[in-house]
């Protein structure tokens, strides 16, 4: 087994450090979410706290960790003898992203469940994590189906596995560590909602600490365990400091202008639901413990808001998390009793309350880096006439790259997406095989159930009627006598279930002076808004290529993250001509990329535009011949037709048929019009179903 890196020896990361430790305080505080760039030592961190978890008292033999002093009654395992029992470590269970269902919940022997009627179950991870530590990294990334049963046991304490009227069901309470990326996409609400702390990490800027991480980590390379043993000291020291903190933990007192200032912070930042107070005085109150007191302070307070309050005040994925401190500490000073006077003049934070006991760029733990919250600034001119695509050829720089605004003649500076909202289901015809979602139909492992068919592999849905009459007319020859079926392996049958797959969404937008108009281009940015709201909710992957002046640019590649996409839209500038075929085949490029890197993902192509092609020989020509690529080869798409004014060209109609696919306006776009029903986008072909 590989020496982890010592929890001590991690430089910097005060936050995230004082998080975990938290827990290990107290596991009641729910776990914690890590969000940070990669190469942050967020894993690093995770994997060395198992080291410092105290060791548990397990009944001997049980598979799944019971606890001698009150183990479950309704374990599989038992009924449990008393007095037997057994001290080992504290597990940490790493859940695999691709993991599958029964890797998580465990796993029934089917074939032995309908002949013999036993019940021969082989536990999964959430029996390992059970009074342990379970560690998803890339949480964010994590199927649908495996949020939904990590959701169920998290709230209900248990895991319950039900096949067919055969049911086992176990005690799974564990510490739920989450690590992820924000370019990569975000988390579901539901699922976000049930990390206790969240902590944003960050690489350092200063050169020193950069240095030191460099230094202990080349020397951890080169001697693991020598390393280790140079840091067994501190280590030892954090690990008894944390079973102090547990032994003090009950006598904490949570006094009532504590929970005043709770409850009070909670209310002023309009937090849903009543789980961000409560986690926030568990925190508070692990915080006092951790330093050695009895009585929980304002500070305590200040410091469990900035942990557990953060992640819960998104209103949508494109919020930026982060509390506003100014208004934290007035909430706090306002409803701040006679009690609460902060010891220390030199202000919150004081004390040891987030030592790490020995290693480098130790102390209280500190504050999240916080989000201003400002976005790029609304563009307060008053609207301008459209452009003219003929004497706007001047806007890019060589190959292709846009100026910044304001550089070139005819370019218009960025302005603000309009308002997002409802739309309409845009979703790709036939049934695929993607991963997990919900926007186009495909196979799944969850979903209706559509017919049965011979497993292929293991099975993992047992249809019970087809495999019953698989099985009956071989009764008599397999020499039934009792009232049981006999059943063979060649007799189980797989469900086949249909369900929804997440899409690629590639947004082609058209930048050009075209589309320049102030009025005009908020109004496309506010429809491509409202359509990466709808991907988000749908767990697509999007993209975006953007086309203007003489070339097209891939804003942002293929990414889960449509936050990042958002981004990259509210700051796209306009001018110049409309290289709409340039767009056109840097999106096919795209695709082709796209196919080979994850081949069961389809594509739904959308291209904003009014349909304008200019700029170079024959520009419409070339347009229409590199649409005809998307029809050749069934590739889904849909045009949303920009166009306004009295006297319309219809010229994006002309393009969605030379695409093969449907075109809409803006109107259309939303769910509430009545104008048009947008369902499916049709093809030239459909791949087979």
């Amino acid at each position: 087994m590989s020496t982890p890196f010592p929890f001590t020896a991690v430089v910097g990361q005060d936050d995230l450090r004082l998080a975990l430790l938290l827990n290990a305080v107290s596991p009641a505080v729910g776990g914690v979410l890590v969000r940070g760039e990669k190469g942050t030592a967020k894993s690093t961190a995770v994997r060395a706290l198992a080291a410092l978890m105290p060791s548990l008292d397990v009944v001997s033999g049980c598979r799944f960790s019971c606890d001698p002093d009150s183990p479950d009654p309704a374990c599989p395992d038992g009924p449990h003898e008393p007095g037997a029992f057994e001290t080992r470590p504290a597990r940490m269970v790493e859940l695999p992203v691709g993991a599958s269902e029964d890797r998580l919940v465990g796993a029934l022997d089917i074939e032995r469940a309908l002949a013999e009627g036993v019940k021969a179950f082989e536990p999964g991870l959430l029996a390992d994590a059970h009074r342990g530590i379970l560690y998803v990294d890339e949480v964010n990334l994590l199927h649908d189906h495996l949020v939904d049963l990590l959701l169920d046991a998290a709230a209900m304490g248990a895991s319950y596995v039900e096949r067919e009227g055969v049911s086992v069901r176990h005690a799974a309470r564990f510490l739920l560590v989450g690590t992820m990326n924000p370019e990569e996409g975000e988390l579901r609400p539901q699922l976000l909602d049930r990390f206790g702390l969240t902590v944003e990490v960050a690489a350092s800027r200063e050169p020193d600490q950069r240095v030191e991480v460099v230094r202990r980590r080349l020397a951890y390379d080169d001697d693991p365990a020598g390393f280790a043993e140079r840091w067994a000291d501190e280590e030892s020291a954090v690990r008894g400091r944390i079973v102090a903190a547990r032994k003090l933990l009950p006598s904490v007192r949570l006094g009532d202008g504590a929970l005043r200032q709770i409850a009070a912070t909670c209310a002023a930042f309009e937090v849903d639901g009543m789980r961000a107070d409560i986690v926030m005085a568990r925190t508070a109150t692990a915080l006092a413990a951790w330093a050695g007191r009895t009585d929980v302070l304002a500070e305590d307070v200040r410091q469990a808001a900035l942990l557990a309050l953060p992640h819960r005040r998104r209103r949508n994925p494109f919020d930026a998390p982060g509390l506003d401190e100014d208004k934290l500490d007035d909430t706090l000073e306002e409803f701040a009793g006679p009690d609460d006077e902060d010891p220390d003049p030199d202000g919150p934070g004081g004390g040891d309350g987030g030592g790490d006991g020995g290693g480098d760029g130790g102390g209280d733990g500190g504050e999240p880096p916080q989000s201003d919250g400002d976005g790029p600034q609304g563009d307060d001119t008053a609207a301008r006439p459209e452009p003219d695509d003929s004497t706007a050829g001047t806007e890019s720089g060589e190959g292709g790259e846009p100026r910044p605004a304001g550089s070139g003649a005819g370019e218009q500076s960025a302005v603000r997406a309009a308002e997002p909202f409802r739309t309409k289901v845009l979703s790709v015809p036939g049934i695929g095989e993607g991963a997990a979602g919900r926007r186009s139909r495909a196979r799944t492992e969850h979903g209706r159930t559509t017919g049965a068919r011979r497993p292929r592999g293991t099975l993992t849905k047992l249809h019970l009627a087809a495999t019953v009459m698989a099985a009956a007319p071989h009764q008599r020859q397999r020499g039934r006598s009792g009232r049981g079926l006999v059943v063979r392996r060649d007799d189980l049958r797989q469900a086949t279930r249909e369900g929804r797959e997440g899409n690629l969404v590639l947004f082609v937008v058209d930048a050009s002076g075209s589309m320049a108009a102030r009025q005009r281009m908020s109004a496309v940015k506010g429809a491509v808004l409202s359509l990466l709201l709808d991907a988000y909710q749908r767990r697509d992957k999007v993209g975006l290529v953007s086309f203007r002046g003489t070339a097209a640019d891939l804003a942002l590649p293929p990414t889960s993250s449509v936050d990042a996409a958002a981004v990259r839209l509210e700051s796209l500038p306009t001018g110049g001509r409309t290289p709409l075929a340039a767009g056109l085949l840097k999106a096919h490029d795209v695709l082709r990329v796209e196919r080979l890197r994850d081949p069961a993902r389809r594509a739904l192509v959308v291209v904003v535009t009014d349909g304008r092609a200019t700029g170079g020989p024959e520009p419409v020509a070339l347009a229409g011949r590199a649409a005809r690529l998307f029809a050749a080869e069934g590739i889904a798409s849909v045009v949303v037709d920009c166009e306004s004014g009295p006297v319309r060209l219809g010229l994006a109609g002309q393009l969605a048929g030379e695409l093969g696919g449907t075109a809409v306006t803006l109107d259309e776009l939303r769910a509430d019009s009545i104008a048009g029903l947008v369902r499916d986008v049709q093809g030239t072909s459909r791949r087979a179903a």
